[in-house]
């Protein structure tokens, strides 16, 4: 979704985007395809993927063959300016590969885990400690290095949405649910359960899933039991359903620089060990609460949590302007400029 982000942006300032993705479980071809992008598939391959990176697996192939086919791919379409990787099982041994076939390679990452060929590297997350020195080691003195929320790509409705934000006085009248386009394993079903038992058929929620959740059955009945509460599937308005919102709960991920854009504060959950650095430092600032990780938070948990937030209006007020301060919406322009300068 970040790549897709900043696709969208670029193709308004007249650039030309191709997607290069595998067809894995899950995949969201239907929405590039919607958004108008040319997409090149990758077939699934039989061969294993294995090798010294941790997420190795997730790239369903071996480095050396991906480079192989995105090689191949390049030289038809006619070598690119920019090459932008976001794949967290592809490194330097990949990266080095491609350097015959395109002009100039950004990579997007925020674990820190791997070694980067690379011009220009986006980590758009906080990192309290080490922000500026965790990547010194992985790329290249030549880089580029663009740090921290300050760089979020953010679609221009947030921008937009946050010019005429409604003033948040801390009272709770609406809650915000998402916790991504998977959610596999159903933090919005448990999410539900904890607010069922406020008893507080004054307070409406607006609950998102995307076309690939497994649990919309289960969800949409859960929903069904509450006197005010709305499901949307797959939207294309979610910044409006944020800034009609008092609280938010969520995933850890991109969406949480979407979340503090809007001053919307909430509670946050990590879904996959990438989110933990985000929501302690996103935690640290006061814009949101995190509760920890998914298998480790129960929905008596995300209860209690409500109950407190819910009883300490003034709190709300501090981490709505907590959010605000870290995340301005010109993010994506930011990266874009660092771009075209290199071009």
């Amino acid at each position: 979704m970040r790549c897709l982000t900043l696709a969208n942006e670029l193709r308004e300032q007249g650039a030309e985007i191709t997607f290069l993705c595998r067809e894995h479980e899950g995949h969201l071809f239907n929405v590039i395809v919607s958004s108008n992008h040319r997409l090149l598939c990758f077939s699934p391959s039989i061969k294993m993927a294995k090798g010294k990176l941790a997420h190795a697996p997730w790239l369903g192939t071996t480095q050396e063959e991906d480079a192989l086919q995105t090689e191949e791919v390049l030289k038809v379409i006619g070598y690119p300016d920019w090459l932008v990787v976001d794949h967290y099982a592809l490194d330097v041994e990949w990266e080095k590969s491609m350097r015959s076939c395109v002009k100039h390679i950004m990579v997007i990452d925020d674990l820190a885990d791997r070694v980067h060929d690379c011009d220009v590297l986006l980590d758009q997350n906080l990192h309290l400690t080490d922000m500026e020195t965790r990547y010194d080691k992985l790329v290249p003195s030549f880089c580029k290095k663009l740090l921290g929320p300050k760089y979020a790509l953010l679609r221009p409705e947030f921008k937009k949405v946050r010019s005429s934000l409604k003033v948040r006085d801390g009272n709770v009248k609406r809650i915000f649910v998402f916790f991504g386009v998977s959610d596999s394993t159903n933090e919005t079903g448990k999410t539900l359960r904890a607010i069922q038992q406020l008893d507080r058929s004054d307070i409406a929620i607006d609950v998102v899933v995307g076309s690939t959740n497994l649990h919309q059955k289960d969800i949409a009945g859960l929903c069904a039991q509450f006197s005010e509460a709305e499901l949307h599937r797959q939207v294309n308005n979610i910044s409006e359903l944020m800034a009609r919102a008092d609280v938010a709960i969520g995933a850890a991920g991109s969406t949480t620089w979407e979340r503090c854009a809007l001053s919307l504060p909430g509670l946050t959950i990590s879904l996959a060990e990438n989110q933990v650095s985000i929501a302690e430092g996103v935690g640290e600032t006061n814009a949101q609460i995190y509760l920890g990780e998914a298998s480790q938070v129960t929905s008596e948990i995300i209860t209690a949590q409500l109950e407190r937030l819910l009883q300490r209006p003034q709190n709300l007020i501090d981490m709505s302007k907590a959010g605000q301060r870290l995340v301005d919406t010109n993010g994506s322009h930011r990266v874009i400029k660092v771009l075209r300068k290199a071009t």
